[in-house]
């Protein structure tokens, strides 16, 4: 069962290659989300301080019968934090607002703040600044494993040519129709695990008559042919829902993907509208 198989990461600590997203999730929700998410199985949970959920998702991790050492839990440092001081007060809220006493992995949200999320300028000195803030604490013992998110090959290579502890992790936009398979491949040629969020699109992946019948000829669900196809690419799919349906369907994955279905899904055409998340600088637009 995929909820019981983990990946390891280059510092040997292991993360379940499914996880339970929250964004969206509102505080006073995200609580109950995770406890069902446990009840089915569920061993990691992830969140952000943009989120706003961390209080909720704390109270579950702490409230739902399972052990604290068997649920992974995931944070991300805001976007907009690109100092040191800022970031070591951060890390410190994040953990008081979850009252845990570790994190077991903390990550930098973008290499940007969100509104200069195109821009040229990618906060080489900030993101170094902020990195040396998670070195810290992943040291004191705070956080169990330090990453990234949304870092192209440039923003990797500041961290890895100029930080004393490398990222573990990159997690990034991936799913079927947009899978950026250049940045996936350096990323674990540079010893990351990449994470898949959004592996079903934001739900555009399930209007698409093209994937829809390939899913039909499995006997699967669209979001199910989604997150195997992440994991067939050794990726690891955080799909978002607080519906317990969804969370029982979404692991429900006992199936394989042909090597010929995989080449058709590879080469799918891309998504250019998400809907309404389309305003997010993530999925192409600018706030």
């Amino acid at each position: 069962m995929i909820l019981d198989e983990t990946y390891t990461l280059s510092n040997g600590v292991e993360i379940p290659k499914l996880g339970l997203g929250t964004w969206m999730i509102p505080d006073d929700d995200a609580a109950q989300a995770v406890r069902a998410a446990a009840k089915i199985g569920y061993r990691h949970i992830d969140t952000a301080q943009a989120y706003g959920n961390e209080r909720g998702v704390g109270e579950g991790v702490r409230t739902c019968g399972v052990p604290r050492g068997e649920i992974f839990v995931t944070t991300k440092l805001d976007a907009g934090i690109k100092d040191y001081e800022g970031a070591k007060a951060a890390i410190d809220a994040s953990l008081a607002a979850m009252q845990l006493d570790y994190i077991d992995l903390m990550i930098i949200h973008s290499p940007t703040p969100w509104q200069n999320f195109h821009d040229a300028d990618r906060f080489f000195a900030g993101n170094l600044a902020a990195w040396k803030a998670l070195e810290d604490a992943y040291d004191a013992g705070k956080l169990r494993a330090i990453g990234v998110s949304n870092f192209l090959q440039a923003d990797l290579d500041n961290l890895i040519d100029n930080a004393a502890v490398a990222p573990m992790l990159n997690q990034i936009l991936a799913h079927i129709s947009n899978t950026p398979f250049d940045l996936i491949d350096y990323s674990k040629a540079k010893g990351l695990l990449v994470e898949a969020y959004s592996p079903v699109g934001h739900g555009e992946l399930l209007k698409n008559a093209q994937i829809a019948a390939i899913a039909e000829s499995y006997g699967v669900s669209v979001p199910q042919l989604g997150i195997r196809y992440c994991l067939q690419l050794g990726l690891l799919p955080l799909p978002k829902t607080a519906n317990p349906d969804h969370m029982r369907n979404n692991a429900a994955l006992d199936f394989q993907i042909s090597d010929t279905d995989m080449e058709t899904l590879k080469s799918v055409d891309r998504i250019k509208d998400y809907g309404e998340a389309s305003m997010f600088p993530v999925y192409g637009g600018r706030i």
